[in-house]
Formats: structure tokens, C-alpha cells, sequence
């Protein structure tokens, strides 16, 4: 099932955008990966994981803009969310130039 980011739900972001950081600095360790898949279903990360590997970044990144704006988040679940994006950066006890971009660019999309 192809899921597009008009029809995602927030725990269905929170997911695209932990693999996106995971591939920030173009690995996704194993690591990485079951620090993501902790933090959901297996049926949800499945899915999302589908969908996520045929994106390209500008696609990645513009359904990430297009779910936010439709999404309403609290001030709370947008903290919690980064967060958890740099546990996930951090993960690999590194915090790499590609990363620290798209922290950036991520910040501007989600706030």
C-alpha cells in the first residue's frame, strides 16, 4: 500500500522523520534503525520504511512540509519530536556536517 504524506498520521511522520535523520550522513546504521523502530509498531514502521526508500530528500522533504501544515502539533509533541530526531542523530555518537544541515532545514519546516 503506497500511503502518501496527505494521509499520514503524526506517529506516521514522527517515523518518516526519524529514517530521514537516520540518512542524514547517507548511512542508516542498524542502530539507527532499531532506535527508530522502538518508538513505534512494526506495522507502522513497515509502511512508512516503503514509502521512504523511493523518496528522494526534496521529495522527503516537501511531503515533510506538506504533513506539518496540515497536521496541528502542540508546542509539547514539537519538542518531543526533536528530541527524538537527535537521539537519533546522535545515536552514532556523531553529529556530522550533512546532519547538522538538515537539523537546520528541519527546523524550518517543522516550526
Amino acid at each position: 500500500m503506497h500511503n502518501s504524506s496527505k494521509n499520514w498520521s503524526k506517529e506516521q511522520l514522527k517515523v518518516y522523520l526519524l529514517l530521514l535523520s537516520a540518512q542524514a550522513d547517507f548511512v542508516q546504521t542498524k542502530k539507527e534503525i532499531d532506535l527508530i523502530k522502538s518508538k513505534t509498531d512494526k506495522t507502522t514502521f513497515d509502511a512508512i520504511f516503503e514509502e521512504f526508500k523511493n523518496d528522494h530528500q526534496d521529495t522527503s522533504l516537501q511531503k515533510i512540509e506538506n504533513a506539518v501544515a496540515k497536521l496541528k502539533f502542540s508546542h509539547m509533541e514539537l519538542t518531543d519530536l526533536r528530541e527524538e530526531i537527535n537521539e537519533v542523530f546522535h545515536s552514532d555518537k556523531k553529529f556530522s556536517v550533512s546532519e547538522r544541515y538538515l537539523d537546520k532545514l528541519l527546523d524550518n519546516l517543522i516550526y
